[in-house]
């Protein structure tokens, strides 16, 4: 049976193997398996034919980038040496060749797989870079080599390629099933074989892909939670909720998660302080108006609309009939938790976590009750109730 992953991959694949090629673009949140999907494919491929490129950690300066683009790539490499200092404009002029004109051993097209694209911003503060994602857009587009782009940033994302060669194919990483989220439980979901086992972990699946709002990463740290309280036993082996209490924690893996994608998604937008001022007011109350957030915020609407398009920017909030949201509900309630001076008490934990799970479970269907089979008319008339005949 096709799962949403396989026909993401089979998507992908068509489009690389289409004439002229496109480019898949694939967007989600942090632990969306975008970076997964990538090694799959690159496994799949072949790794002489395809170039994986970790954007995030590479991209320091445009001449460091060349080198750690060339360094390693399965393709052949001209010599990009130069007498003097190549200059940042120059280096990443040479890059956009590389990616243009390199061809595998057999002298066909190049496969390259840019993980975090979008992070090539960082080039913006050299001389004559201040384009730079479009420069490297435009250098894709007219290429004949084949392109795999990744980003966490969506609205960044689709606001650059907006106007964009149709070439590019976005696509989103798809949330997670119900059955995605009982493979990923297995043992944890399926404890027996018998009917009222399977209901509780049929159950336990939709509720734990409730909770972790469909998004793999959390459903992954629930699963192994949930693993870990049933192996020792005791109250709350079997709990959602409670595993979801203590990820939540100060030490909890999902704290820590929650506070990556935070801090991470704030130091890409401006106006640090302020971005979490508004983070909080909306952790108090979501579905706000620009009007009520100005207020709160004692600032103008003017700066405030500003900085809530900082936030949309980053996908941290979301903006629907002109009210603001949490993008990612969960960090919703780790802001409630963990924004503020103290660290949260058990009580809080449970406040808060139970205050998040209860209007987001599954309606509990009762597990259907065996139906007694009929015993064949010769059992009723005296004969074994086995139904098998016998001869004396």
């Amino acid at each position: 049976m096709l799962t949403p992953r396989t026909t993401l991959a089979r998507r992908v694949t068509a489009a690389l193997d289409a004439s002229p090629s496109r480019i898949p673009v694939l967007l989600g949140g942090c632990g969306s398996r975008r970076t997964t999907l990538l090694r799959q494919l690159r496994e799949r491929i072949g790794r002489t034919a395809v170039e994986y490129i970790d954007v995030e950690r590479t991209a320091t300066t445009p001449e460091r980038f060349l080198r750690a683009v060339t360094a390693v790539s399965p393709f052949p490499v001209a010599d990009t040496s130069t007498p003097g200092p190549l200059g940042a404009r120059a280096a990443f002029d040479a890059t956009l060749g590389f990616f243009g004109r390199a061809r595998t051993a057999a002298g066909e097209p190049a496969t390259f797989f840019l993980d975090e694209f979008l992070e090539l911003r960082t080039f913006e503060s050299f001389p004559g870079l201040r384009r730079v994602l479009h420069d490297c857009i435009d250098g894709l587009a007219a290429s004949s080599n084949r392109f795999v782009l990744t980003s966490r940033y969506v609205a960044r994302t689709l606001r650059l390629l907006r106007d964009q060669s149709a070439r590019f194919e976005v696509i989103h990483m798809p949330a997670l099933s119900a059955e995605d989220t009982s493979d990923i439980l297995g043992p944890t979901a399926a404890p027996g074989g018998a009917d009222s086992d399977a209901h509780d972990a049929e159950y336990l699946a939709r509720t734990v892909l409730a909770l972790a709002d469909g998004r793999p990463t959390y459903v992954r740290a629930l699963a192994d939670e949930l693993a870990v309280l049933r192996e020792h036993g005791g109250p709350g082996s079997g709990d959602a909720i409670s595993a979801l209490a203590g990820l939540l924690a100060s030490e909890g893996r999902l704290a820590k998660q929650c506070e990556f994608s935070y801090e991470l998604r704030l130091h890409r937008a401006r106006g640090y302080g302020a971005l979490k001022a508004i983070l909080e007011i909306l952790g108090d109350e979501e579905g706000l108006t620009l009007t009520e957030i100005s207020h709160r915020l004692q600032r103008t609407p003017g700066s405030t609309k500003d900085y809530l398009s900082w936030l949309e920017d980053v996908d941290l909030v979301t903006s629907r009939s002109k009210r603001y949201s949490f993008t990612d509900p969960l960090l919703r309630v780790w802001v409630r938790l963990h924004c503020r001076a103290t660290a949260p008490s058990e009580d809080d934990l449970a406040r808060e976590v139970h205050r998040y799970a209860l209007p987001r479970l599954p309606p509990q269907v009762e597990a259907p009750k065996p139906q007694p089979q009929a015993e064949p008319a010769f059992a009723m008339a005296g004969g074994p109730p086995s139904g098998i005949i016998e001869i004396d």
